[in-house]
């Protein structure tokens, strides 16, 4: 499927059942959507521990444990101070790929860097031992300014002791000469992908390290808001969606030290106005994405699916929507890549994807105006 009919394929699919009350049918598997846990307030990301137990970050600040199905009262204590305003707050977890025997935990969070409520990106990470966090230190601690909006903040392993990190544009307008854009600069932070050892150290192959003028822990540059990172399973590839305006959200294929073209190339315009933003689409030195979400779908989250519940979706990825209230399935032919199908829509905004350990897939809903929740899909038998 092509950028055009991706569109068009959205447009098309129709509405289904609420969670857990109906088979949901989709063109390879058809599944269930059953509620793991309710009452959480904003929860933006989840990561599973040895034993079954799993935690959730909430974004107002609270990182927490779900227990035998249960969500425990009490928050983790030990979490950093977050800036909880706009698009802030606590963010990503993940564990580290040795955490059986470090029981390291990363955090990603809107650091405050003054008085007056300006945040930054973050990352931390502590040893989470007795339902705790402790020694928690910053690793990596974003140059940025701007909004309380577009932090990124997205976090993968690549099986390799490196980190990844994404940072958004933090909402600099994009006005005037369009290369000049912070996105665009590589003294600063601004939408760039980071790529940094476990402890926060900066590889010496990093693309930039060396470069007068430019930040070492830099391993792209011109992102917009990439808000979902994973590694594939097979390549070890890093890819990355990021938050396009109106329109243009994107499946980006990261490699070092390449620009991917925010402010001056993409596929959205203005809000409201819907007065071109870009230059144009396509320019000399400026990646192109792999798949482009028009009209956006607000994506977020991301896994590449390797478990044995839905053996027909092994090798696809799996995408979130927040404003499209969408999942979304993608599947690659080498670097190639096409929206597949959308297979669950309007049940609320998925912040987060996720593959249990028990094969299954997990989604965060983060939604105002519905019940949040965690939620996984459970294979139903096709008679």
């Amino acid at each position: 499927m092509n950028r055009t009919l991706a569109a068009a394929f959205l447009v098309a699919c129709t509405a289904a059942p609420l969670a857990g009350q109906a088979t949901e049918r989709s063109a390879l598997h058809d599944f269930k959507v059953v509620t793991v846990v309710d009452g959480l307030t904003n929860p933006w990301s989840m990561a599973f521990l040895p034993g079954g137990d799993m935690l959730v970050t909430e974004k107002p600040g609270r990182l927490r444990i779900v227990r035998n199905g249960k969500l425990l009262p009490t928050p983790v204590e030990g979490v950093p101070t977050v800036v909880s305003r706009g698009q802030g707050g606590l963010l990503d977890v993940v564990l580290h790929p040795e955490f059986a025997t470090n029981r390291l935990v990363y955090l990603s969070y809107s650091k405050p860097v003054n008085d007056s409520g300006a945040a930054t990106t973050a990352v931390a990470r502590g040893k989470f031992e007795g339902d705790k966090l402790t020694g928690v230190q910053d690793i990596f601690v974003a140059v940025t300014r701007g909004a309380p909006g577009h932090f990124g903040s997205r976090l993968a392993f690549d099986g390799k002791g490196h980190l990844f990190i994404t940072v958004g544009d933090r909402m600099v307008p994009p006005a005037g000469d369009l290369p000049a854009h912070p996105a665009q600069n590589l003294t600063n932070h601004h939408g760039k992908v980071i790529r940094l050892h476990d402890d926060g150290k900066v590889p010496t192959d990093n693309p930039f390290v060396g470069k007068e003028g430019a930040r070492p822990e830099i391993w792209s540059y011109g992102h917009r808001n990439p808000q979902a990172l994973a590694i594939h399973p097979e390549t070890g590839d890093v890819w990355a969606t990021e938050h396009g305006p109106q329109g243009g959200d994107e499946l980006n294929w990261i490699r070092p030290g390449l620009n991917y073209g925010w402010p001056v190339v993409g596929f959205g315009v203005n809000y409201g106005s819907g007065k071109a933003i870009h230059a144009g689409t396509h320019a000399a030195g400026m990646e192109q994405p792999v798949v482009v979400w028009v009209p956006s779908i607000g994506i977020s989250g991301i896994v590449f699916y390797t478990g044995d519940k839905f053996p027909n979706w092994k090798g696809s990825a799996f995408v979130g929507g927040m404003s499209g209230e969408q999942l979304g399935r993608v599947t690659f032919n080498g670097q190639k890549a096409e929206l597949a199908e959308v297979l669950y829509r309007h049940k609320g905004r998925i912040r987060d994807v996720r593959q249990g350990p028990d094969g299954l897939i997990y989604l965060a809903i983060d939604d105002p105006q519905k019940p949040t929740a965690i939620v996984r899909l459970e294979p139903v038998t096709r008679r």
